[in-house]
């Protein structure tokens, strides 16, 4: 009988191992984490750098929006829709501009010559006069191994009324739609008025798409969030709503959700979280920044995402990510939404992007910047706390962490089997302490760093840690 009960659960322990490998793991929920004591998941509060592009030309303006930031090598992409006044989505004065740079933080608006706008053709336009795909043009670059170079750019847009359709280019600026029919029509309950974003799954070995969706909950209909997935781009399966687990329900109006071009298998999305009704400004305060009257009766801030794949998201951290921050002009309707994707712009930095000033004269696109891998982190206060994760299995020859400590705090990392008992040469007492503030550091034991010998097993991390924060880790190859 014991000799079955322990057989049994040496089954369910092998089921619920993660197959780790060498892949980057962020702190951004818990699949990583069994069990905590006196520590927590804490989000990181990125800075903002200031304005990056103003939104001045006569065919960008107040209602520019649905912006998309792509490196391709040392080439940075942003596109977004040009709108210099109110009107129905998808109506014929909305472009889509392109922008440029070196950096991801200096940018140029090329003058391509492509399409005559407000009476020239001096200006950055990529798509015009074909309504209403220009309302939410959604670019990425193609992922998927084997794709065709005429179709390296991929991009879904559309509206409800004409349902999405696919758009291909070879380089970014010169586009076609793969076929005059919508890729994904309209399904019940679907609002395709903001961005729809697609990309191919590395993990999942598909397409997919997240799109903005209604779902009713109690007496409120929610803006709520749907996916859907193909093999080929032109074939979908029909969609399924994403579901939230236990997080209460919240206007969420688009979702940014994209890899992390650190870790592909995280999807994170950059959600901007809507509350319709919720007015600020008072009517002195909106006549003053020039906002339109329809646009001053709400507010919007930005809330991370985090998915795995499936239609899951998991919302570790329900506080905003993005505030709106001080000054009226932040307090608008449809305002703080962020672009897609966050990029490098440095060896130990990041950004990402956010629209501000929506409806105003001063519309423009600012940076936030974060450390590199460091969107959430393992914290402990200055009394020490300890984390277990689940059961994993590496293959590796180091234990790279990604940490932040005080002058008075510090790091210890325990390796132990998988039922819990420290492995020799591995344990608390024969840890080094790890005090400072590195990207790329290395858990150290008496012996030394070297942990291969170890890789192959099932074994579990037991991470102790006082006045510090960790923010990734991985096994280095």
């Amino acid at each position: 009988m014991v000799r079955a009960l322990t057989g049994l659960v040496a089954v369910l322990l092998h089921a619920q191992v993660i197959e780790l490998g060498s892949r980057r793991e962020l702190f951004v929920d818990r699949a990583l984490i069994e069990r905590m004591r006196g520590v927590e998941l804490r989000l990181a509060q990125p800075r903002e750098a200031g304005p990056v592009l103003r939104l001045d030309a006569p065919w960008e303006g107040p209602f520019s929006g649905y912006f998309t930031v792509i490196q391709d090598g040392e080439l940075y992409r942003l596109y977004y829709r040009g709108l210099p006044a109110a009107g129905p989505d998808g109506n014929a004065r909305e472009v889509t501009c392109y922008a440029e740079s070196r950096d991801g933080i200096h940018w140029i608006k090329p003058k391509l010559g492509l399409f005559v706008v407000a009476g020239t053709r001096e200006n950055n336009v990529i798509l015009a006069g074909q309504p209403p795909f220009s309302h939410n043009f959604a670019p990425f670059l193609d992922a998927r191994p084997g794709v065709a170079p005429d179709q390296r750019y991929k991009a879904l847009a559309g509206t409800s009324s004409s349902g999405l359709h696919a758009f291909v280019s070879a380089d970014g600026i010169r586009w076609r739609r793969l076929r005059a029919e919508a890729v994904i029509p309209a399904p019940d309950r679907a609002a395709f008025d903001s961005q729809n974003v697609a990309f191919w799954s590395e993990s999942e070995g598909c397409y997919v798409c997240y799109f903005r969706s209604w779902k009713r909950v109690g007496n409120v209909n929610y803006r709520w969030i749907s996916r859907t997935t193909s093999r080929d781009f032109l074939h979908w399966d029909p969609p399924v709503e994403m579901d939230f687990g236990d997080a209460p329900p919240e206007h969420l109006y688009t979702n940014q959700t994209s890899p992390y071009f650190r870790a592909p298998h995280l999807y994170l999305g950059l959600a901007a979280r809507f509350v319709p009704g919720r007015r600020v400004l008072t009517p002195e305060q909106a006549q003053a920044i020039g906002v339109d009257p329809r646009y001053a009766g709400d507010c919007s801030d930005a809330v991370l995402l985090v998915s795995r794949g499936g239609n899951n998201y998991e919302r570790t951290f329900l506080e905003a990510f993005v505030r709106p921050g001080p000054g009226p002009s932040n307090w608008v309707s449809r305002t703080n939404y962020p672009a897609r994707n966050i990029v490098p712009t440095g060896p130990q930095e990041m950004s990402f992007y956010v629209a501000r000033h929506y409806g105003q004269p001063t519309a423009h696109l600012s940076r936030y910047v974060l450390g590199l891998d460091r969107i959430a982190s393992l914290h402990a206060g200055y009394q020490a706390g300890e984390a277990w994760t689940r059961p994993l299995r590496f293959q590796g020859r180091e234990l790279e962490l990604n940490y932040s400590t005080s002058a008075a705090g510090m790091l210890r990392i325990e390796i132990t089997d998988a039922e819990g008992k420290p492995l020799p040469g591995y344990s608390l007492e024969e840890s080094t302490e790890i005090v400072g503030d590195e990207f790329e550091g290395t858990a150290r034991w008496r012996s030394g760093s070297d942990v291969s010998k170890l890789a192959g097993r099932i074994v579990r991390l037991h991470i102790v840690l006082k006045d510090a924060d960790l923010y990734a880790l991985r096994f280095r190859p």
